[in-house]
C-alpha cells in the first residue's frame, strides 16, 4: 500500500491553485470539472507520484474543524523540505505569513505558515 491522494480543503479553488504551484512550487497534475463551480484539482511535487488535492471546502463540518485546528496551530498538512530556514526566507520574501519560525525540535526543524486558502501547513527538515 502506498500514499496516492491526499487533500486539504481551500476556500477558493483557484487561488489555492495559484497558491500552491506559483509560490510553494508545486506542479498541476489533475483538472476536471465535477458541476456546481467545483473541480477535482491536484498538485503534486516534481517526481513524486503523491498528489495533493484541493479539496472544496463547502462541507459544514470543514468550518468548525479547520477553526479548531487554527486556534490550536495545529497544520492540517506537513511537507518535506531540504532546509527549514531556507524555504522559510523564500516564503517571507514571497509574501507567506508564518505562524511559527523555523523552530529546532529534537531531530527535526519546522515551521508553519498560513496557506491563504483557510490552512495552518507546517514546513518540516529531519
Amino acid at each position: 500500500m502506498r500514499l496516492h491522494v491526499t487533500s486539504v480543503f481551500v476556500d477558493d479553488q483557484e487561488q489555492a491553485l495559484r497558491f500552491y504551484t506559483e509560490v510553494l512550487g508545486f506542479e498541476p497534475r489533475t483538472d476536471v470539472p465535477l458541476g456546481n463551480g467545483d473541480r477535482w484539482v491536484t498538485v503534486g511535487s516534481p517526481g513524486q507520484d503523491v498528489e495533493l488535492l484541493l479539496e472544496p471546502s463547502g462541507h459544514p463540518a470543514v468550518g468548525p474543524y479547520r477553526e479548531a485546528l487554527a486556534a490550536d496551530g495545529i497544520p492540517l498538512a506537513s511537507f518535506a523540505v531540504d532546509d527549514v530556514h531556507q524555504e522559510h526566507a523564500r516564503l517571507v520574501q514571497a509574501g507567506v505569513t508564518f505562524t511559527q519560525p523555523p523552530t529546532e525540535m529534537g531531530p527535526v526543524t519546522t515551521a508553519v505558515f498560513d496557506d491563504t486558502c483557510g490552512n495552518l501547513i507546517q514546513v518540516i527538515t529531519r
